[in-house]
């Protein structure tokens, strides 16, 4: 089992970054549980090949930059029994584009929440983070905005969020790579 402090930002996207079409992408799958919950921490996920079981929360602070994750990988047998489970359900295809030495995890999402992008930069210390500028391409920081975290997105359409998007001009995004 993997346990790691998570130091992340997360962006409303403002247009797709050019070039985001070259780069290597793959289709993600999320099931949050328990479906009951208004935000579940634990998620069961398909990227591409990998699969896992995550929970993930915020530290004591509370602050959803910093968080601890604990990961466990799942062979093909485990991931088919779990994905049975009754949980919130979402579909993206996450881009990793490359951004001024790092990578940014651009998340196009599917189904009932197309139109909605999403960018995520991870880093190595508190002051990376703190000192990172926000790229051109994106329109508004949003991590500390609960109904963005995927606990809570999951099960959601475009048009349930849709008053939380205004807030901060998003505008809906049609092209995709």
């Amino acid at each position: 089992m993997a346990d790691e402090i998570e130091l992340e930002l997360t962006y409303l996207a403002k247009h797709l970054p050019e070039g985001l079409a070259g780069s290597e992408s793959k289709e993600v799958q999320d099931i949050y549980i328990p479906k009951s919950a208004h935000h579940p921490k634990l998620r069961i996920r398909k990227s591409g090949e990998k699969l896992m079981i995550t929970k993930k929360e915020p530290t004591d602070s509370g602050d959803y930059s910093v968080q601890v994750e604990h990961t466990i990988p799942l062979t093909r047998e485990e991931f088919g029994e779990m994905s049975k489970l009754e949980g919130k359900r979402i579909r993206k295809t996450r881009y990793l584009y490359k951004y001024k030495g790092r990578i940014a995890e651009v998340d196009v999402f599917k189904d009932g929440l197309e139109g909605l992008v999403v960018v995520d930069f991870e880093f190595s210390t508190a002051k990376e983070k703190d000192s990172f500028v926000q790229p051109e391409f994106c329109l508004a920081e949003v991590t500390q905005e609960e109904f963005i975290a995927g606990g809570t997105l999951c099960g959601k359409t475009y048009s349930d969020i849709e008053k939380e998007l205004d807030r901060f001009g998003y505008k809906k995004i049609t092209q995709v790579p």
